[in-house]
């Protein structure tokens, strides 16, 4: 989940980061923005089990991967396959 409009500099880094990252180890994936209708922003919520989650959020399918994906917050990008669970796609 992420957001495209609203964000904050910080915000769109963070994204463009994890998009980056996604992009080139080619695993596809699908952006989902919660700007666009308010009950994506709830989904993105009830799944993570956190009703203040702000994106971006991280999901392997449904699975949510435990985190928000923040470099700052004791990000390590060599273990970003473990974080989303990525060696257990089927």
């Amino acid at each position: 989940y992420n957001i495209k409009l609203y964000c904050t500099t910080t915000l769109k880094q963070h994204q463009s980061q994890i998009f980056s990252f996604l992009d080139s180890k080619k695993i596809k994936y699908q952006a989902v923005d919660i700007a666009q209708r308010s009950e994506v922003k709830e989904e993105m919520r009830k799944k993570t089990g956190n009703p203040t989650a702000l994106p971006p959020q991280v999901f392997n399918r449904d699975v949510y991967c435990g985190v928000s994906l923040v470099p700052d917050q004791a990000w390590v990008w060599t273990k970003i396959e473990s974080l989303l669970r990525l060696a257990q796609r089927p």
